[in-house]
């Protein structure tokens, strides 16, 4: 009894269920699955590429150093001069001054209030 149920358990045990081949049509449908499966991983491996280049070129843009930070800065004005308005341009702090009735803008870093520039302006005579 025992030898006959050894024998069917070691006849089960030794045979394999078999794979049928696909035919025409499931193969081209496991082929343009691939194919698509492919894209999708390369398009997923170049956008966290772009990601990376992005945070890297971000990181490295400040060739590594810490900015200055700025404090305690005075800025002095010419004599009878007013501020009309004040703006920030990219990394830019503009002033428009009017001085005696002339216009002037001053421009310095956002950064670092380093003077960046003057532009005055005057009428013809």
């Amino acid at each position: 009894m025992t030898s006959n149920l050894c024998a069917e358990l070691e006849s089960c045990m030794t045979t394999e269920t078999a794979i049928p081949e696909p035919t025409p049509e499931q193969a081209a449908l496991f082929a343009r699955v691939r194919r698509m499966m492919l894209i999708a991983g390369l398009t997923t491996a170049l956008a966290i590429c772009a990601v990376l280049i992005a945070v890297g070129y971000r990181l490295f843009k400040s060739e590594g150093r810490a900015p200055e930070q700025a404090s305690g800065v005075t800025a002095t004005l010419p004599k009878g001069a007013r501020i009309v308005s004040t703006s920030v341009a990219g990394d830019r702090l503009v002033i428009t001054l009017d001085v005696a009735g002339v216009t002037e803008i001053r421009t310095f870093d956002a950064h670092t209030l380093r003077p960046a520039g003057r532009l005055k302006f005057a009428n013809e005579p």
